[in-house]
């Protein structure tokens, strides 16, 4: 899942998912982790809820990191260049961060990878790969008339690894594209995206990947789901074309593509009942993550501004009211979880990188 963004973000990064996260970055070259930088200079006017944030990563494109269920480690998504990976791989680090050096690689190096978790007891992790396709990084076309889109590549399937990168499990088989997997507090859950029945849509499986249920049936893009603190819910981003919007989602969806410039936040229970829809803000609403109390959600708009290339994290109630805004930063904020405990609360972000176009991690303690 990291790759995510959106078709008119100023800094050119592409960030699908958990998306199925893809992040363009310039050419320049990204330097190795540094210590971790502790300073509140790095929280912007207006951040209320934030404070004492540091930077974790340094250099290229890091998203969608995710706590371990213990609250002291990080997996998340990086292409950084200066790592010698040719495009999006899986990491860890502490929420200390590194001091100089490179992160633990714990998917295979092969193929592009997207969204990782920890799985319950902190000692494997999941995450979505195409390496059993091809060893290379997958090719995608993008076509002027198809506007912005994300590829849907039909060779990721969902693997279980160990903490020295060792495959122990395949998840998922079904031809298509199966990613965007997440697990659930108790431990007994993993919510993901397939393309198995023809459109894209959630599915729950048991922690050992039996027990495979659809959650979601309507036309449309559902994923990026979470669960809720008690696992009982999931929010989740998601598009509902009509007309000719439909038209058109429908034969990029043949073409294994979508466009991701309208999304919209939903919550249903973890069988699918009791949906409804949380936001009603035009644009892209996406990377959406329960608060620790389970009544309000988190997540990435950029329904505040005309251009649509400024995104920051909102949070609102869970019935739809009460929305504020959380982060003000002037080009990209995405991919917020709180941790387990509720202490802490990591975020990727375009801030503090001297003008470049690279996406970093940062953590910060919350502040209610």
């Amino acid at each position: 899942m990291i790759k995510v963004i959106f078709f008119c973000l100023s800094a050119c990064l592409l960030f699908a998912a958990c998306g199925n996260v893809e992040i363009e970055n310039d050419a320049a070259a990204a330097a190795d982790m540094q210590p971790a930088t502790n300073t509140d200079t790095l929280v912007l006017s207006g951040e209320k809820h934030i404070k004492n944030v540091r930077q974790l990563t340094f250099g290229g494109d890091n998203a969608e990191a995710y706590f371990s269920f213990d609250n002291s480690k990080l997996v998340f998504q990086s292409s950084n260049p200066a790592w010698d990976v040719a495009c999006d791989q899986i990491y860890m680090m502490p929420t200390t961060g590194y001091a100089g050096e490179r992160a633990p690689l714990l998917s295979t190096g092969k193929g592009r990878t997207t969204c990782a978790y920890f799985m319950p007891g902190d000692t494997t992790i999941l995450y979505a790969s195409t390496h059993l396709g091809s060893d290379d990084c997958p090719e995608f076309e993008r076509k002027p008339e198809d506007g912005y889109v994300w590829p849907l590549f039909p060779d990721f399937d969902i693997f279980e690894a160990d903490l020295e990168g060792n495959i122990v499990r395949q998840l998922t088989k079904e031809p298509g594209y199966d990613a965007e997997a997440t697990v659930s507090p108790d431990g007994k859950k993993i919510v993901f995206t397939s393309t198995r029945s023809g459109d894209l849509e959630l599915y729950t499986m048991d922690i050992d990947g039996s027990n495979v249920k659809q959650v979601t049936s309507g036309l449309g893009y559902d994923g990026g789901a979470f669960f809720s603190p008690d696992s009982k819910q999931l929010v989740f981003r998601a598009s509902r074309p009509e007309g000719e919007e439909a038209d058109t989602y429908k034969a990029l969806l043949k073409a294994d593509k979508v466009k991701p410039s309208s999304m919209i936040i939903y919550v249903c229970d973890v069988d699918g009942k009791n949906l409804t829809q949380v936001t009603q803000l035009k644009g892209a609403n996406w990377a959406p993550f329960f608060h620790p109390s389970g009544e309000k959600i988190v997540f990435a708009s950029n329904h505040h501004t005309d251009s649509g290339r400024q995104f920051n994290l909102f949070m609102i109630n869970v019935d739809g009211t009460g929305l504020e805004q959380i982060t003000f930063d002037k080009t990209f904020d995405a991919f917020p979880m709180f941790s387990p405990d509720g202490k802490q609360f990591v975020f990727a972000s375009n801030r503090n990188n001297g003008g470049t176009r690279d996406t970093n991690v940062f953590i910060a303690d919350w502040v209610e």
